[in-house]
């Protein structure tokens, strides 16, 4: 892309520039010359109120890159995140250090969901109950009642002995089912609504991808705009957008909103004493006939479509059971509604999760022609495949009509019906197989400039595939390669003689292929897997190794990086939760291993049921979906090798289908352009230059026999 240069374009380039607003504030920042063409054409979509869909390699620095031009523009702009780490990371260092650098005093805004915020009203219904597991959980509620009486933003993160999954925090946190709204008597006092005021006032908010979504897909429902009259949005870690957003466009039921339904309607109790006869019989019996669902639902696969569920009849008896005890809930609620808000607020989600669950249980035959996903193991594929589509500015999605007042909840989309199961619990989910339509719909409704930014977005170079699923028609594109010198810094390994992935010896085999690398590197690696299977197959062959093993599954993945930190040599081995989000910056990282094409899993209903459509409207269900979703997949794993400039490491591919199938060349040019090699020898050469001035290891490997050219 070579956009106009415009005034904001060119006031984004100096701030970047050598000699800078940023160089000259920043310490250690370095000027790239992909980073100044990212911010330039940022500038230009926030100038034309156009979109723009960006990769941003490893290393280009995206986050000034947007903010600068965000900053400068003085226009309100929303800026959301992928997690709420990133999030705070974004919102309490990088701002204020570019704010601080430009000398430009805008108002900001931190904006999360509501489940991030103290509940006045929950904190003192928790109060009454004073019920809990053990002595620790009352020690923490004793902790979080004295922080509610000094807290100025309510945000729990402030409580940082509270942990993430504290049983506490559904009682003392609202939802949107259970919120009050201005009939609660802490209205005045509400910290949701205090910072969604802030969020108002303010130039420029940070948010988080699920409560974007939330605030799209809820807008239709007359509660209005969380995020008002922004003129510009940049979604960071936009890969992630669509299928989150098939979540938010869906709807779902799971077992701990109709617990808690049964137990909130016993805490209203308190304040009508009399309606405790009327509502404790109901109450127990909707606990009970969640718990016998989740009993019932014992002999079916772990995640299923409704079809599956629908033939086996002592589930769709626990499912009879679950229904008949909502409405005798919601019966019981009715006479009493006018008593409490509470108890008009208990009506009403009763009756939402009746119309949730008869919307589920309506569609058992929605997915009766659905055929199953191939295994990940499995290759059916042909050895020449169709050419991905030519980028012929048509790609077949209409340009959304403003005027256009159809759902943005996507209820006539076809959808995928769905069930999972937990250790306790289960969730009964109807999720749109295409967004598309939705997203495209609020775009053009916003009338703002749209920036779409991710360090993985294109496909051998092109962007089809996410713009397609974004619905975004013609977009302006930008590749802003990584600044680092791949060369010298990185090699590409793929192990020779290696079985197919779905040979009965191929954890043996790849743990034969990648003890060499670990020798050479002296661990200080990533093992990356396809299954939790094959992780822990692994795991007991490198168990009595000679470095450090942390194992995915053993501590939170938290505790599990920290310790690999600490260590200085040691073996981690994850799924697919670590090949993204996970910074390791330095030498402790030297190696990552990736077992095999992170191709689909084959049990996902979702994923079958995406398939099957494409299949029917007559597209290539492989070329369209399977492969460039596995792209982005390994391209996501990859990233985590090289953080810096200093950076030096292995990327060590085991999956033969690279070499031997003609789709291997679409994962390998997606890639950054390491030099590729198929000998040891190489690898060893490559750890035997310890010094990362030095570039004997490279060349070195570009002249060995089994170099990839």
């Amino acid at each position: 892309m070579n956009a106009p240069s415009s005034r904001l374009g060119q006031a984004a380039r100096a701030a970047l520039s050598e000699g800078g607003d940023l160089a000259g504030n920043i310490p250690a920042f370095a000027p790239r010359e992909a980073q100044q063409d990212l911010a330039a054409a940022i500038a230009h979509a926030f100038d034309t109120r156009g979109v723009l869909l960006a990769e941003a390699g490893t290393g280009t620095g995206k986050t000034f890159a947007y903010l600068v031009p965000a900053i400068l523009s003085g226009q309100k702009t929303i800026v959301s995140t992928g997690t709420r780490a990133l999030q705070d990371q974004l919102y309490h260092r990088d701002l204020p250090r570019v704010r601080e650098a430009l000398g430009i005093g805008l108002k900001t805004a931190l904006l999360k969901g509501r489940s991030n915020y103290l509940c006045h009203y929950r904190l003192e219904q928790a109060k009454g109950e004073g019920r809990f597991a053990n002595r620790e959980t009352a020690a923490q509620f004793q902790r979080i009642v004295a922080w509610a009486g000094r807290t100025r933003m309510g945000d729990l993160a402030e409580l940082e002995t509270l942990p993430d999954d504290s049983p506490l925090l559904p009682q003392v946190t609202s939802t949107a089912d259970n919120c009050l709204g201005s009939e609660c008597p802490f209205f005045s006092e509400c910290f949701v609504v205090q910072a969604r005021q802030r969020a108002q006032a303010a130039d420029l908010v940070v948010v988080n991808h699920h409560l974007l979504l939330a605030d799209l897909a809820l807008k239709q429902e007359g509660f209005g705009e969380i995020l008002p009259g922004a003129q510009a949005f940049v979604v960071d870690e936009a890969h992630q957008l669509p299928e989150l957003a098939a979540q938010f466009f869906g709807d779902a039921l799971s077992a701990r909103p109709l617990v808690e339904l049964a137990r909130d309607a016993l805490a209203e109790c308190r304040q009508v004493p009399a309606a405790l006869a009327v509502l404790q019989e109901p109450a127990r019996a909707l606990e009970q006939a969640v718990r016998g669902l989740r009993a019932a639902m014992d002999d079916l696969p772990v995640r299923g479509t409704r079809l599956r569920a629908a033939e086996d009849p002592v589930a769709e008896a626990g499912l009879d059971a679950l229904l008949e005890a909502l409405r005798a809930l919601r019966a019981a609620l009715l006479p009493l509604r006018e008593a409490a808000p509470g108890f008009d607020s208990c009506t009403a989600r009763a009756r939402e999760f009746e119309m949730r669950l008869v919307r589920w249980r309506g569609g058992a035959d929605a997915d009766r022609d659905a055929r199953p996903a191939p295994d990940a193991d499995f290759d059916p594929f042909e050895e020449t495949l169709p050419p991905l589509p030519a980028n012929e500015g048509d790609d077949g999605i209409a340009p959304a009509d403003p005027d256009d007042r159809a759902p943005l909840n996507a209820d006539d989309a076809p959808s995928v019906l769905w069930y999972e199961l937990t250790a306790r619990g289960f969730r009964l989910s109807r999720t749109p197989l295409d967004v598309a339509g939705p997203l495209a719909q609020h775009r053009a409704r916003s009338h703002a400039a749209w920036v779409f930014t991710s360090a993985t977005l294109a496909i051998g170079g092109r962007f089809e595939h996410y713009a397609i699923k974004l619905g975004l028609r013609e977009p302006t594109t930008l590749l802003a390669p990584s600044p680092f010198d791949w060369a010298q810094q990185a090699l590409c390994y793929l192990p020779p003689g290696l079985p197919e992935p779905s040979a009965r010896h191929y954890t043996e085999s790849l743990v034969s292929a990648i003890r060499p690398v670990l020798e050479a590197s002296g661990g200080r690696a990533f093992v990356l897997f396809a299954s939790h299977r094959a992780l822990r197959e692994v795991a007991d062959l490198l168990r009595n190794g000679p470095w450090p093993l942390f194992v995915q599954g053993e501590a939170p993945r938290s505790t599990l990086l920290e310790r690999f930190r600490a260590s200085g040599n040691g073996v981690l081995l994850g799924a697919a939760s670590f090949r993204e989000g996970v910074d390791v910056a330095g030498d402790t990282l030297s190696v990552v291993v990736i077992d095999k094409l992170p191709f689909g899993a084959p049990d996902d209903p979702v994923f079958e049921a995406r398939l099957e459509a494409i299949r029917r409207a007559g597209g290539n269900p492989f070329r369209d979906e399977q492969l460039p979703q596995a792209v982005i997949a390994l391209k996501q794993g990859a990233g985590r090798l090289i953080r810096s400039e200093t950076d030096r490491g292995v990327l060590v591919l085991c999956d033969p289908r690279l070499v031997a199938k003609s789709y291997g060349k679409v994962f390998l040019d997606s890639l950054p352009p390491l030099p590729r090699t198929r000998q040891i020898a190489d690898v060893q050469s490559f750890f035997d230059d310890s010094q990362p001035g030095e570039t004997a290891s490279a060349p070195a490997a570009a002249q060995g026999t089994g170099m990839l050219l």
